[in-house]
């Protein structure tokens, strides 16, 4: 069940009291406390800012929804202080299994290597991860959350947005200097800037079944198509915490909504598939699958980010995880501009990475829904053909697509420097930092994600051995690996996956993106380098 904190009260604000014609002013007034808009909050507030959180409702959601989190959402989250809890609470899981009748196709495995703080995922109803983050937004001072305070209008202004809110004491309104929309796939305020949402939405419906039950099943993701129990179509089974699973059954285009969802319909699904009926249910919906996203991330001064920005398909992943490295991308961008160390000009590479995200989810998602659930009489050919193959071959096996998982995305933008020199391997220029295991120079294990997070929130320069000649820039912080008075790369992972040669230097982003790489680094070229990844040239 949901946690026992799961409901909060409204609670009357100063803001309320003041004239509408003299609305209070915020820099920053996030809409929508689900898993982004309270991840953005926190990150903002770390970063010094005072941030507005404002909910319609009074109440973490209800129903798992999204399950499956990320090896870079957790490594986000430990920046955001949360990482700990989620990762306890989760259920850990890298395998996966995909099956065609009773027949077991292939199995992968999405983090074979050692040497990783996090795992490649972890399975966890979204209402624990909303309270454990709403607990975090209540230890920070920074952030003020308002339940019940719902926006019903929008004013754009040249320097701020004011909205008008509701709450169960009556409308008042709030002026901010920008405000960033979290709220949803029906978001208000994408309707309020007039934008569409354009892209598809797929006919196919899939039933979710949340069950508790004592199981011995694995803790991997199986994938079935046309599984002896659900003749013709395709299923899901993923654990979770407190012995429920998440089970998806495909159903027919056709299908009633109304009449699948009903309890008594669907046991005798879920009892074929189990073998038994010893279960008892915690949630139960239908969806289909959509993948549509804005055009344009930035309306003036209200900027998208999550569900109301873009939207995919469920399988894979994709929703959750690439909403929360929306948040990671903008907080630093927009708290620089807010201090005047960037221009605003920095907010549009919010919107050229993230869409090109979106993107690249979308594209994904699209290939995955066709194959599981193919259009055209062609497409079930070509995917016959393939389930086929994958029993003999492993290039057959490549193209099974039972949802591709998330992984970061690869941003190619101005921010992304070019290097002259040859490189066998490591992150290029808009890749995420890699993690690998290291050492104080006292002996004290620690981890790459963790030396980076440390004690800042600006440009990090990272560097291997013999780099000590060059100086970080004035409020670049420096992570030394190697030499008299750097991190111990024992195991020489870290030089293996950052292809460290003496000299080597990273200069990372805020968001923990390589704006920067060089071998034979220079003060002036690092400060070219930053001044680009800040939006200064």
């Amino acid at each position: 069940m949901a946690p026992a904190k799961a409901q909060f009260g409204y609670h009357r604000h100063p803001d309320q009291d003041r004239l509408a014609s003299s609305p209070a002013g915020h820099p920053i007034v996030v809409v929508g406390a689900g898993p982004v808009g309270l991840s953005l909050a926190i990150d903002l507030a770390q970063r010094g800012q005072h941030v507005v959180l404002l909910d319609d409702a009074d109440r973490i959601g209800e129903g798992s929804r999204a399950i499956c989190f990320s090896k870079r959402s957790l490594e986000y989250w430990d920046r955001l202080g949360v990482g700990d809890r989620m990762v306890e609470k989760g259920v850990v899981w890298s395998v996966g299994r995909i099956f065609h009748g009773e027949s077991l196709l292939y199995q992968f495995n999405l983090l074979p290597e050692e040497g990783h703080k996090r795992p490649a995922f972890i399975n966890l109803q979204q209402y624990y991860a909303e309270a454990y983050l709403v607990d975090r937004v209540q230890e920070l001072p920074g952030i003020d959350l308002r339940w019940r305070n719902k926006v019903t209008a929008l004013e754009q202004r040249n320097d701020s947005a004011v909205l008008t809110i509701d709450t169960p004491e009556g409308a008042y309104r709030l002026d901010a200097q920008y405000v960033i929309a979290c709220d949803g796939a029906r978001s208000s305020l994408r309707q309020m800037v007039g934008a569409e949402f354009g892209g598809q939405v797929f006919e196919d419906q899939f039933l979710i079944a949340d069950v508790r039950m004592s199981a011995e099943f694995p803790t991997e993701r199986w994938f079935w198509f046309d599984p002896p129990f659900h003749a013709g179509r395709s299923a899901l089974l993923h654990r979770q915490p407190d012995d429920v699973w998440r089970i998806d059954l495909q159903l027919s285009r056709d299908a009633d909504p109304a009449v699948e969802k009903q309890p008594e319909n669907v046991r005798p699904r879920i009892a074929r598939m189990l073998g038994h009926d010893k279960f008892e249910f915690e949630w139960i919906s239908l969806y289909k699958f959509q993948c549509r996203r804005m055009e344009r991330f930035i309306h003036g001064r209200v900027i998208f980010a999550g569900d109301s920005a873009h939207q995919v398909s469920p399988f894979g992943a994709r929703g959750a995880n690439s909403g929360l490295e929306d948040a990671e991308n903008l907080s630093w961008k927009l708290d620089r501009v807010l201090r005047g160390r960037s221009p605003a000009s920095l907010l549009e590479s919010y919107h050229v990475e993230r869409s090109r995200a979106a993107d690249e989810n979308i594209r994904e998602s699209t290939r995955s829904t066709d194959f599981m659930a193919p259009n055209t009489q062609q497409e079930a050919r070509l995917r016959k053909a393939v389930l086929s193959l994958a029993k003999e071959t492993e290039f057959g096996k490549r193209m099974v697509n039972g949802g591709r998982l998330s992984v970061p995305c690869s941003y190619d933008t101005p921010l992304s420097s070019p290097d002259a020199d040859a490189w066998r391997g490591g992150p290029c220029p808009g890749i995420s930092m890699p993690d690998a295991p290291v050492a104080t120079r006292g002996g004290a294990p620690v981890y790459l994600t963790d030396a980076f997070r440390d004690d800042g929130t600006g440009f990090t320069l990272l560097a291997f051995s013999n780099a000590a000649a060059i100086e970080a820039p004035l409020g670049v912080k420096a992570i030394r690996i190697g030499g008299d008075d750097g991190l111990i790369d024992s195991a020489g992972l870290a030089a293996r996956r950052y292809d460290a040669e003496p000299g080597t230097t990273y200069l990372l982003r805020p968001d923990g993106y390589v704006a920067a790489r060089f071998r034979h680094p220079t003060r002036a070229a690092i400060a070219a380098a930053l001044a680009r990844a800040e939006g200064l040239n």
